[in-house]
């Protein structure tokens, strides 16, 4: 969910008009417009701010993303020498030259 859906949902949820929600804070009706087309970004501080004048609050949150690679290899990488690493990357090179085609053989 992006800013804009933030403010506009919340919005709605507490029954406000863009109006209402830019009195509250001290803006213009054409600046929350903006924000909720997603138009301009707001700054996080001005994003809590206005889910704050609608008794919300912005939750931040980081994980980690398992993109589905085997850190050991990385590791296992990471520990040869410059030219160890280079010997390996032409040795893979050559395997997939030698088997190229091979997926699609019958």
């Amino acid at each position: 969910m992006n800013a804009a859906q933030l403010v506009r949902e919340g919005r709605k949820r507490h029954g406000l008009t863009q109006e209402q929600l830019a009195a509250r804070a001290s803006t213009s009706q054409a600046a929350i417009s903006r924000i909720e087309r997603g138009l301009v970004s707001p700054t996080v501080e001005t994003l809590a701010r206005l889910l704050d004048l609608m008794h919300e609050e912005l939750v931040l949150d980081a994980r980690e993303v398992d993109y589905g690679h085997d850190r050991s290899l990385y590791e296992r990488t990471l520990s040869m020498t410059p030219s160890e690493r280079i010997e390996h990357g032409a040795a893979f090179a050559n395997f997939v030259q030698r088997n190229l085609g091979a997926a699609n053989a019958p």
